[in-house]
């Protein structure tokens, strides 16, 4: 009887080992979905973040991940639809996000295939995830809490501009986290006594130069584009633009300032892409997104570029100066 007992021990044993080194999966490669809104070009310093956070933990492309990129070139959300029906067809194993937009289309297309969000700004207003603690489904990740920030970019251009009155603010024709933008920034404007006029804006140059023409015309004392990563892909036009129609602008990234824009107040971006990469990890290694709290971003600059102020005649009274983290003379 002991005998018996003992054999079924090491047996139960062994399937147990068996089980979980079957659940580990040795040797397998994992293939990753990574669906952006916008460029390619414009969302290289971003994607090269989350390499290097993959890097960082012992994945390497081409050798224990494949990564299966898909950019819609800023195309519309139509165009993000079919490049996340296109990632469920080939049965990724993960599909990384860069904003609500693609993250709502990934969500749409699969209720299984987990989701780490890179950057979404509001997650549970955008309807991507039930609560930051407790995800639910399928969708966890990283917030930039985007719609907070707005609204203090404009305390800056308020304290940066004295004779502020009146600023153009660039955004999308439709999108989720633009709705959730401007319903923070309204009221704000309103607290600031500031004008906002809101511009929509195609990303693409022809909407861009449009875009500013307009704002012209409106006779804005400076600019501000919400935070979008068709935006931030186009970030080195709109930086020219800035210059070329004289208007004072502050952005919601510093890599904005690092083309030459005047002011930058925000989230670190390159760490938020950076910090996926633990989301992909602990999934891979049997974790589930409903049980990954989403973390909110813990890293934030103002960046101030004296360059481009001189450039447009403006002055940066010295108190603004004092709080930023770094000033470019």
């Amino acid at each position: 009887m002991r005998q018996k007992i003992l054999g079924f021990a090491l047996s139960a044993l062994l399937f147990a080992f068996c089980g979980s080194a079957s659940a580990q999966q040795p040797g397998k490669i994992f293939r990753i979905g990574f669906l952006d809104s916008s460029t390619a070009s414009g969302m290289a310093v971003m994607v090269d973040a989350f390499r290097q956070g993959l890097r960082d933990l012992g994945y390497i492309e081409g050798k224990n991940i494949l990564v299966e990129y898909r950019f819609a070139e800023s195309q519309g959300d139509k165009r993000v639809k079919e490049l996340a029906a296109d990632l469920v067809r080939l049965k990724v194993d993960l599909i990384v996000v860069t904003g609500p937009n693609a993250g709502l289309a990934a969500k749409n297309a699969t209720a299984t295939i987990p989701i780490v969000m890179a950057n979404a700004g509001d997650p549970v207003g955008a309807g991507l995830v039930a609560s930051l603690a407790r995800p639910g489904g399928n969708v966890t990740g990283l917030s930039g809490l985007t719609p907070e920030l707005n609204s203090k970019r404009l305390e800056i251009l308020k304290d940066a501009i004295p004779r502020l009155s009146r600023v153009g603010l660039l955004r999308q024709p439709r999108g989720v986290l633009g709705d959730l933008q401007l319903g923070e920034l309204r009221p704000a404007a309103v607290a600031l006594k500031l004008n906002l006029e809101e511009i929509e804006t195609q990303a693409d140059p022809k909407g861009l130069e449009s875009a500013f023409q307009i704002a012209k015309q409106k006779r804005v004392d400076a600019i501000m584009p919400i935070t979008a990563t068709r935006f931030f892909a186009a970030r080195k036009r709109i930086v020219e633009l800035a210059g070329k129609y004289r208007l004072p602008a502050v952005y919601p990234q510093k890599e904005f300032v690092d083309e030459g824009g005047l002011m930058s107040y925000g989230a670190d971006y390159v760490d938020l892409y950076r910090r996926a990469a633990g989301y992909v990890d602990k999934i891979f290694k049997g974790a589930k997104p409903a049980d990954l709290p989403v973390q909110q971003a813990t890293k934030f600059e103002f960046v101030i570029n004296l360059k481009a102020a001189k450039q447009i005649g403006l002055t940066i009274p010295v108190e603004v100066l004092a709080k930023a983290n770094q000033v470019i003379k």
